[in-house]
């Protein structure tokens, strides 16, 4: 796969100050970096794009997760290495992520669930993660910018 945007790294400061601006907010929510790391690992699967998938690996990683934990995230429902938080917050991720004709949605009970487990403030970043990472997935489709390649 070619990136079809050849020069990604243009200077409209408007758009990566924008996007600085949305990543400085989630990081002031206080949420668990290596968390944010999951979700957008898996928003990123649920939506088959591998640039993400590889980015999202790279900066879990970065903030020490395990590779047990990154490479098992597309099973989290049936494996032991997430707790009753992250379980919340990835189930979250995924519901607020498939879009498709007829799919529920974000249920009270499902709501609830996050709620008990995270500030307001908390769930305000994790769903401006979930939010900017299906941002991020959808111009990836669009550009088709190949995995192991990073914006910035």
């Amino acid at each position: 796969m070619e990136n079809r945007l050849k020069n990604k790294n243009t200077d409209n400061t408007d758009v990566w100050t924008a996007v600085r601006h949305l990543h400085k907010a989630i990081a002031a929510g206080g949420v668990d970096l290596k968390l944010l790391a999951l979700i957008h690992l898996r928003v990123s699967q649920i939506n088959s794009r591998s640039a993400c998938v590889y980015a999202s690996v790279a900066g879990g990683r970065k903030v020490g997760d395990t590779d047990e934990r990154l490479h098992n995230v597309a099973a989290w429902p049936e494996v032991p290495f997430y707790t009753d938080a992250e379980r919340a917050a990835l189930r979250l991720a995924e519901v607020a992520t498939r879009l498709q004709d007829g799919a529920e949605g974000v249920t009270d009970e499902i709501w609830n669930e996050a709620n008990a487990h995270f500030t307001e403030e908390q769930i305000g970043a994790i769903n401006l993660e979930i939010a900017l990472t299906n941002f991020f997935n959808r111009i990836n489709r669009t550009i088709k910018d190949p995995a192991g390649q990073t914006w910035g």
